[in-house]
């Protein structure tokens, strides 16, 4: 009979591999995201993710902070500084 302890650990595996898949795409989209946006959302999704092993590694004060700092300041900070930027609209640039 499986013991509730190899559940767990199978369940913890899981959770590790699914939080690292996520957290790899958000990490690559940065990259790739040809939107600044986009890309800073992307960047707060990562963050989130960070967050996450942290809990999963018993360290909670650690996540707790990388929400609060991290993603509640700089990631807003980082949204707003793109957001107030000045840009033209539709993207691409006019031959004149």
């Amino acid at each position: 009979m499986i013991g509730l302890e190899t559940i767990g650990a199978a369940l913890e595996m899981a959770v590790f591999g699914l939080l690292a898949v996520v957290t790899v795409f958000f990490a690559i989209f940065v990259i790739i995201a040809k939107d600044v946006v986009r890309a800073g959302l992307a960047l707060i999704m990562c963050m989130f993710g960070f967050a996450a092993f942290y809990i999963l590694l018993n360290a909670q004060f650690l996540g707790i902070i990388q929400v609060l700092v991290y993603i509640g300041a700089i990631g807003v900070l980082i949204l707003f500084a793109v957001m107030l930027t000045k840009r033209e609209l539709g993207g691409g640039s006019r031959a004149h």
